[in-house]
């Protein structure tokens, strides 16, 4: 069992002081995945100070009416145990889950933060976002995320009935899987020049992001960027993690299975 696997891992490390997570894609279909996760919750999350959740915790996110779903509601409901054990969530839409709202906020005591947002992390201005926004080479994309963040469209998107609102979501999403298929893994990935034009806008020399499941460090001209992994844990070969931050401004990469990446 995936839990099992994670159970076996040693810590050697102090406790971090704040953890950074996303695309997790959480679904009914990915079941080891979910178990990964609740376990990251349970065993990581809780011993923290702050959980930074940075998009994309759920595969799609039709609005808050949706929160009944049993499976939604397991993962609200587990979120939940973590902030009243005492951690600070923070929220960073993603391009799945960009339609959580307030209900979702009260309902897990998450804070919902502006994408992209500033925070200190052991003294350090660390500038913190889902990442999309960065993809500036993805013409088509940067269009559609224009348009479904407007907060009219998203009044009139959610006026619909909850159903239809999933069937349309369905389309996009097999539509954008179709288009993924024609575009090069480079006008997916953030552009350069717009990693650079948020360090200088931030004033910051630290940047941690998701969204292009391509996990890496980058250093650049003095500056450091951290890219979070996406989960899949329903594979032949597990994957997903989180980047913690230590009191000191250190940082350290772990793996699904808590193990650390040195």
């Amino acid at each position: 069992m995936i839990a099992d696997q994670i159970a076996n891992q040693t810590k050697a490390q102090p406790e971090p002081v704040a953890l950074f997570v996303s695309d997790t894609h959480l679904n009914p279909s990915l079941p080891k995945t979910t178990e990964a996760f609740l376990h990251f919750l349970r065993h990581h999350a809780k011993h923290v100070g702050s959980l930074y959740l940075l998009g994309d915790l759920f595969e799609y996110w039709a609005g808050d009416d949706n929160m009944d779903d049993p499976y939604n509601r397991s993962i609200v409901d587990a979120l939940l145990a973590v902030h009243e054990h005492g951690v600070k969530l923070y929220w960073i839409a993603g391009n799945r889950d960009f339609l959580v709202s307030n209900d979702f906020a009260n309902a897990t005591g998450a804070q919902l933060l502006p994408d992209p947002s500033i925070i200190e992390l052991g003294c350090r201005k660390t500038v913190i976002t889902h990442g999309d926004a960065l993809c500036t080479d993805d013409l088509a994309y940067m269009a559609f995320r224009q348009q479904v963040r407007q907060a009219e469209w998203q009044k009139n998107f959610l006026s619909m009935p909850l159903e239809q609102r999933k069937q349309i979501i369905e389309g996009l999403r097999n539509e954008s899987k179709k288009e993924q298929q024609h575009k090069s893994m480079e006008i997916m990935d953030v552009n350069s020049n717009a990693v650079e034009q948020l360090f200088t806008e931030s004033g910051t020399e630290l940047m941690i992001h998701g969204h292009t499941h391509r996990p890496a460090i980058h250093a650049m001209n003095g500056k450091i960027r951290h890219v979070l992994p996406d989960w899949d844990c329903d594979t032949d070969a597990p994957r997903g993690g989180w980047l913690a931050a230590f009191a000191d401004g250190s940082l350290l990469r772990y793996q699904w299975n808590g193990a650390s990446e040195l």
